[in-house]
């Protein structure tokens, strides 16, 4: 599996490629991701196992909106059913993918909890809050720290791996390999990307407040339109950058399968 490197500036095509994408279809992109959130929250609330399940299903259900983005470009019609399309390409290898990242996250969070007493996770599963007096804070910063720079060569590993096992047919422990070494090859233009990212949201979040001055019931309604926007573009930006990096990857046809 070749992974281009590209120039910084690919950060930035990135983010404008997907709000592109966005345009051609933004009610099946904003259903897709708002699909996919909802599905989790449910799968999140099974008693004792929710969290396990989740994990599991996080894959499949990114390779659903991989999917669509990708019909979207390709100007082919789906429906709303292809969020549920990535559990028909290469399933066991996008549940042990799932397992891996669950299992890392367990991992990490064990490490912090040697050096904190467990206030991280504690915070983290919401059994315990946040408080600006607490004499523990500096100690939950360091943890934090600690826990960004222990997940971000995992969350490396993840970027590309549901659609490298979908539609490259690898094992998970390859993808999460070939994942890896994409993005440490392409940090540049992940930069770049992140500060585009950075600076949408800043940008909106300054022309929100400058309405507020003038009358906060006016800023109530882009506060509310803003996220209904930016995530399905934020998604499609996922797609963009794995298709500059990767090249055309060529899935199973499954959701073609209705058109």
């Amino acid at each position: 599996m070749q992974a281009h490197i590209l120039p910084a500036r690919h950060g930035w095509h990135w983010v404008r490629d997907a709000f592109a994408l966005w345009r051609k279809n933004p009610a099946l992109l904003t259903f897709l991701v708002f699909g996919y959130w909802l599905v989790l929250v449910l799968i999140g609330s099974i008693p004792y196992l929710g969290q396990i399940a989740m994990s599991l299903a996080m894959p499949a259900l990114s390779v659903g909106i991989y999917n669509g983005c990708r019909a979207i470009d390709e100007g082919r019609k789906v429906g709303p059913e292809t969020l549920f399309s990535g559990f028909r390409q290469n399933l066991p290898e996008q549940l042990k993918l799932g397992a891996l990242y669950f299992t890392g996250t367990l991992l990490i969070l064990g490490i912090i909890s040697v050096f904190d007493g467990g206030e991280m996770a504690a915070l983290m599963l919401g059994k315990s809050q946040l408080k600006a007096d607490d004499p523990n804070n500096d100690v939950l910063l360091g943890s934090l720290l600690a826990g960004i720079a222990l997940s971000t060569p995992l969350m490396m590993g993840y970027w590309f791996a549901p659609l490298l096992c979908a539609w490259g047919r690898i094992s998970a422990p390859k993808a999460m390999f070939f994942s890896l070494v994409a993005c440490w090859r392409n940090w540049r233009p992940f930069l770049y990307y992140a500060c585009a990212l950075m600076g949408v949201v800043t940008l909106a979040a300054l022309a929100l407040s400058l309405v507020a001055l003038i009358s906060p019931l006016l800023a109530a309604l882009p506060g509310l339109i803003l996220p209904l926007l930016f995530m399905p573009i934020c998604f499609a930006s996922f797609y963009t950058n794995a298709v500059d990096i990767f090249g055309p990857i060529n899935p199973p046809r499954i959701i073609d399968e209705r058109v």
